[in-house]
């Protein structure tokens, strides 16, 4: 999906967990074709994907836990709502200057 919506260039560094399906040669060669470069945490080092955690931490106290969805279909379409609108283009991080990290990578592009 990212490389559908974004201009990818090459060099971009793609960082996942050890996952089995970002392991898979598939994968690996499927982000090699298109220039860029794979990166994993360490095994047993959950400092390496700190700020997935902590985002996805942020999914569950600011949506998850505040809502009962009535179906599958309408967590999907919160969980969008909330990536796409709220925590990329609205919410502010204070890691990046507390701007959103829309405003953040317009700044820095």
């Amino acid at each position: 999906m990212a490389y559908g919506r974004r201009e990818v260039n090459p060099g971009l560094i793609v960082h996942s967990d050890r996952g089995v399906q970002y392991r898979s040669t598939g994968y690996q060669d499927y982000l090699r074709s298109r220039g860029c470069v794979p990166s994993m945490s360490r095994k047993g080092n959950c400092w390496d994907n700190a700020p997935m955690e902590s985002f996805f931490s942020r999914l569950k106290v600011e949506l998850i836990y505040a809502e009962c969805f009535e179906s599958i279909a309408a967590a999907k379409s919160a969980i969008f709502e909330y990536i796409e609108i709220f925590y990329n283009r609205k919410r502010r991080h204070s890691t990046l200057g507390y701007l959103s990290p829309v405003e953040y990578e317009r700044r820095c592009a």
